[in-house]
């Protein structure tokens, strides 16, 4: 089923392979939407499941079932606002990850290389989101949201970020300039077009 309205009442119905298609359709763009918003990754996954329970009291209520994705879009910025309200603090947050090395079997020399060439691409990304974090808030929600996965809608981009659909892609375009900027200063090797 390709119809997105065809599948939210097939779901309404209690076809489970409609709510899972929603929900593999989905599921990046309300994460996107929550983590833009929320600095920890527990907070966003709350919003999360609330998102999708809230959008399961309505499913039979949804008055435009084609537009799904910007529901909950809007549903996942409203809740994390909620939460941002409610929490009533406010937590740093990093987008670097933990890195872990499994144990292997590779030679040493080969384990060295890698651990270099590793150290190097954890360097870069370090600077990366380093430089990421020095735009503005609104250029970071922006961009999380962007690469959510599957790829969501101007629209949803739009609905979940409380901005014009019309504002969407310039938006993008001078967020992800401002960010190559900022990467080539850190002396970051790669082409410019990572940041197009």
């Amino acid at each position: 089923m390709d119809d997105t309205a065809a599948l939210v009442r097939a779901a309404a119905d209690g076809d489970a392979g409609a709510w899972k298609e929603l929900y593999h359709r989905y599921s990046g763009l309300v994460w996107a939407v929550a983590r833009a918003y929320l600095p920890t990754p527990a907070d966003a996954q709350d919003v999360a499941q609330t998102t999708w329970f809230r959008f399961a009291e309505h499913l039979t209520r949804i008055r435009d079932p084609d537009k799904t994705g910007a529901w909950l879009a809007s549903t996942a910025r409203n809740e994390a606002l909620r939460v941002i309200r409610t929490s009533g603090r406010v937590i740093p947050v990093s987008d670097v990850g933990l890195m872990g090395f499994d144990v292997d079997e590779r030679s040493p020399e080969r384990l060295l290389l890698d651990a270099e060439e590793a150290d190097a691409e954890a360097e870069r990304a370090r600077e990366v989101w380093a430089a990421f974090e020095e735009m503005s808030e609104r250029c970071r929600r922006l961009l999380r949201v962007l690469i959510a996965s599957p790829r969501p809608t101007y629209q949803e981009v739009a609905t979940g970020l409380g901005i014009a659909v019309g504002s969407v892609g310039p938006m993008r375009g001078r967020c992800l300039k401002r960010l190559g900027v900022l990467v080539a200063r850190r002396g970051v090797t790669g082409t410019s077009r990572d940041f197009e």
